[in-house]
């Protein structure tokens, strides 16, 4: 298929995005989605910058034009958010955002006239939702996923609240954010334009820190303070919505407030869920038989289907009902708790506490061992090109469990990094 063949800049851009740890696989589709999002010599250009953040003098001398040129060249290509742009103390940088949860969603978080978003959005939904390649390689490859669900809080009960961290709490995040952003929910917008919307509130996607200060600055996201972040987020969690945010625990940049229907996350877990391709919470409902009326509230409450109605084995009342959990189905994100009339729900804390990576450094360095793509992050020429950022790299390696360094090392097939490794246990 020539499509998939022809060395055009839109396959050198899939080879590019096909380096970083959650991928994109090729198909008649993404090019599509990539033609309406940005122009052909744009995409040779995105296709040679680095996977980790760089400067307009890294853009430069990849893209072998001048200082001023490639300045303006990052600065149309941020201002379209198909780059995030990062005001460091000293430097302006820049850095490319993965499809997912990245340039894809941003590119529906505002309505727009430049591009035909009835047509992207189409081509969003059978790409991700109808076709399964890109959500597979999204969701279901590896440990490490690229999300996790944060617990409703307004549920816990004091002693529940004493086993969950801080950075467990979306409260928490939107209370210590550098910035904060919201826009337009991107998969219900999407969904609109493919006639298969929800009644859910539409202006409650949320981003923080770096990726919202960009957003912001570009009018991909209006800023709010706590205040109004944490109402949205009351507002969300009224309406049954289930928090998904980045699955790190520092500088967390969205949560999303998802429905069953139209989140890719949740849909991902309905298909896939014992492949496990939404990080849970700690926590799992567990029914109190004696109480339940089996009205079945839970059960369409449940975004991911874990809720269901069996058998109460009530000798007096043959067909009485109760729920039941499917714990291997469960996010652990209390929806069903908040909407359970006889307070029947409760939650207990999961057998095993659930290990979220600390930064995005970490994630990415974990989602590449798993993923088979660690060369990519130590090789990557443009993006590692000093001993500092490769020092980086093998820092994060140098704290990962045995096991996972045993991982790195035989993907590298590498004495140096071995002897790292094997230095460090001693």
């Amino acid at each position: 298929m020539a499509h998939l063949t022809a060395r055009t800049g839109y396959h050198k851009l899939v080879q590019r995005l096909n380096k970083a740890p959650q991928g994109a696989p090729p198909s008649k589709l993404l090019f599509e989605i990539l033609k309406l999002l940005m122009s052909e010599k744009e995409a040779s250009l995105v296709a040679l910058v680095p996977l980790r953040p760089f400067t307009v003098p890294t853009a430069a001398r990849a893209w072998k034009m001048s200082l001023g040129d490639a300045r303006k060249a990052l600065d149309e290509l941020a201002s379209r958010a198909l780059l995030i742009d990062i005001e460091g103390r000293k430097n302006r940088y820049y850095v490319l955002p993965p499809p997912m949860a990245g340039f894809f969603e941003f590119s529906m978080m505002r309505l727009r006239g430049d591009i035909d978003q009835g047509l992207l959005a189409k081509l969003y939904y059978q790409y991700i939702t109808v076709e399964e390649d890109f959500i597979k390689t999204l969701f279901t490859q590896g440990e490490t996923q690229l999300g996790r669900v944060f617990v409703n809080e307004s549920v816990l009960t004091n002693e529940n609240a004493l086993h969950v961290l801080d950075y467990e709490r979306a409260s928490e995040v939107i209370r210590t954010a550098s910035h904060r952003g919201i826009g337009l929910c991107y998969c219900r917008h999407k969904m609109g334009h493919a006639g298969h919307a929800c009644d859910a509130p539409l202006d409650i996607c949320m981003t923080f820190n770096t990726t919202a200060a960009s957003l912001i600055r570009h009018g991909y996201a209006r800023a709010v303070d706590v205040a109004e972040g944490l109402a949205r987020l009351d507002e969300a969690r009224g309406g049954g919505l289930v928090q998904f945010g980045e699955n790190i625990r520092n500088r967390v940049s969205f949560i999303c407030n998802c429905c069953g229907c139209c989140c890719e996350a949740m849909i991902a877990q309905r298909r896939f869920g014992l492949l496990h391709p939404v990080h849970t919470t700690n926590f799992l409902p567990v029914v109190e038989p004696g109480s339940c009326t089996g009205c079945g509230e839970c059960v369409a409450a449940c975004p991911v289907e874990a809720m269901t109605l069996v058998s109460a084995n009530d000798p007096r009342f043959p067909k009485k009902k109760r729920g039941r959990v499917d714990e291997e189905m469960c996010l652990g994100c209390a929806v069903c708790v908040g909407v359970c009339r006889t307070r029947s729900l409760t939650l207990q804390s999961r057998p095993e506490r659930v290990i979220t990576p600390l930064n995005s450094a970490h994630k990415a360095v974990l989602m590449s061992i798993e993923r088979g793509k660690l060369q990519n992050l130590i090789f990557d020429n443009q993006a590692l090109a000093s001993h500092r950022a490769m020092a980086a790299v093998l820092g994060v390696i140098l704290k990962l469990p045995p096991v996972k360094q045993a991982m790195a090392s035989r993907q590298m097939r590498s004495r140096y990094l071995e002897t790292l490794i094997a230095r460090f246990r001693l």
